[in-house]
């Protein structure tokens, strides 16, 4: 039984295993009873599950991947499309609108809803951040707000969306997760998905300027 001191643990969390969603991992491990990772055939799908299962190996949380695999047959997007399709330059709405997989989050949030119910748990939460309201539009504010309108009529037990990085930028996650000892070593952004970081697609670019901006050493491998 929780005590004052010890959170129940009433959350799955969506988590790619990227820098964002890691930061989350580690700053609610507390109340995550489980993280989901969604194999949608994304290019760097591999690099990021292989992250994913390490950070909660290393704390101990269950962790399971369902895979997604119809969005890659029919969804577009770059980000699906091989190593190739994904632009270079910087992170923003011109350059990186390719990289859209049509309503992803609205996808992944209700199957980890229904998993979150399934379980008797009351949250689900996600890792969306500032950075990404120009671009993608299911990270958006009013995204999440009718997303957890939806989850909460449409379940018994009103299972809440919680999006806490939602105005935060990428820096300002960088520098909560070095105050708590995050591993980024152990995270994958680059939509190209090789071996390393590539250093000049959008994720790599915005990635790179947030530790600088967090003034944080980067523990990235970039091959430019």
């Amino acid at each position: 039984m929780a005590t004052n001191d010890t959170p129940a643990r009433d959350s799955v969390i969506i988590y790619s295993g990227g820098l964002d969603s890691t930061t989350l991992l580690y700053e609610e491990q507390r109340r995550i009873a489980l993280a989901v990772t969604f194999d949608y055939g994304s290019n760097h799908a591999e690099k990021e599950i292989a992250c994913a299962k390490y950070h909660c190996k290393q704390l101990d949380i269950e962790h399971i991947v369902i895979e997604l695999g119809f969005m890659s047959r029919y969804f577009n997007s770059s980000l699906l499309g091989g190593a190739d399709a994904i632009p270079s330059g910087d992170y923003d709405e011109v350059n990186m609108k390719s990289t859209v997989v049509p309503f992803r989050n609205g996808i992944m949030l209700s199957i980890a809803c229904g998993l979150a119910e399934s379980r008797g748990l009351k949250r689900v939460l996600i890792a969306n951040h500032g950075g990404d309201h120009a671009i993608y539009p299911d990270c958006r504010p009013e995204f999440v707000k009718a997303m957890d309108g939806a989850m909460q009529a449409g379940t018994y037990d009103g299972v809440q969306l919680a999006a806490p990085y939602t105005n935060l930028t990428k820096a300002d996650l960088v520098r909560r997760g070095a105050q708590m000892g995050v591993d980024y070593g152990h995270t994958y952004s680059c939509y190209r998905g090789g071996e390393h970081h590539c250093g000049t697609c959008g994720t790599c670019t915005e990635r790179k300027a947030a530790f600088i901006a967090a003034a944080v050493e980067d523990p990235t491998i970039y091959e430019k």
